[in-house]
């Protein structure tokens, strides 16, 4: 974990601290080398949120874009008692998960019944597969009457199926951690998927820069209009030429002529 208390004060680890885990109150130990990122880590192998997965740069990289207030914020179930840390957990409620590794479809769906006002943000560079997947499922995805909003039509073969019964919105970054040269590459952008059922879904296109400000300032959208946006959708005729401004041709990313 990046956050403690010391002192009764969220601290960040540094060298032969110790402090307490804010989830369950007992000791951490400042864990500071060279090979892993900074974290506090409880004494033996045990972790007292079974959710929590050993972060990477990736984790700390997003987290990063977020007040200090936000990240590692406790949530509580006031009736069982359950308690689990949320990566982020905005002042308005909203719960941002950063997602990694594999994870198991039961706590996936655990995790968005705790949470419920909450969005995936998934490492589409875990797989080898994933992003050449995305490339080459393009056309299954087609624009709708609504301005920025796409249908993904057989959403599993444009994205990792594990995630297409998801009941909240999933980001999909394929840039991770590396920096790309050409501004106009298509892992610079974030790819929100709002899943329906296993046919279709639906999905919008974001700036990294408009994800995190819209976060910031309280203005994603909420699931009411998630559900307003499938709605309204189900019955657009869709068009039909392939809506992004890229293709895969040849084994690699060209842009369009026409877009």
């Amino acid at each position: 974990m990046k956050i403690a208390l010391v002192d009764n004060i969220r601290t960040g680890a540094t060298k032969g601290a110790t402090g307490i885990c804010p989830c369950c109150g007992s000791q951490v130990i400042a864990r500071c080398g060279e090979i892993r990122v900074d974290h506090w880590a409880h004494k033996g192998a045990r972790h007292c949120d079974p959710w929590w997965e050993n972060e990477t740069d990736w984790h700390r990289s997003w987290k990063g874009n977020f007040s200090a207030d936000w990240q590692e914020v406790i949530a509580s179930d006031e009736i069982t008692g359950e308690k689990h840390i949320a990566d982020i957990k905005t002042d308005y409620g909203l719960v941002i998960e950063f997602q990694h590794s594999r994870i198991d479809p039961v706590e996936r769906r655990a995790r968005e019944k705790f949470y419920k006002n909450m969005i995936w943000v998934v490492d589409g560079t875990r797989l080898k597969s994933d992003y050449p997947r995305f490339l080459k499922g393009q056309h299954n995805i087609r624009r709708t009457n609504k301005q920025g909003i796409f249908h993904v039509n057989f959403p599993a073969e444009v994205f990792p199926s594990i995630w297409m019964s998801s009941s909240v919105p999933i980001i999909f970054d394929y840039k991770g951690s590396v920096s790309l040269d050409a501004q106009n590459d298509p892992r610079n952008l974030l790819y929100v998927v709002l899943p329906k059922n296993d046919t279709l879904a639906f999905m919008t296109i974001w700036t990294r820069e408009h994800f995190i400000n819209a976060v910031i300032q309280d203005k994603l959208f909420t699931n009411k209009e998630v559900v307003k946006i499938q709605e309204q959708q189900t019955l657009t005729k869709r068009t039909t030429f392939s809506s992004l401004p890229y293709i895969y041709q040849k084994g690699r990313f060209v842009k369009r002529r026409r877009f």
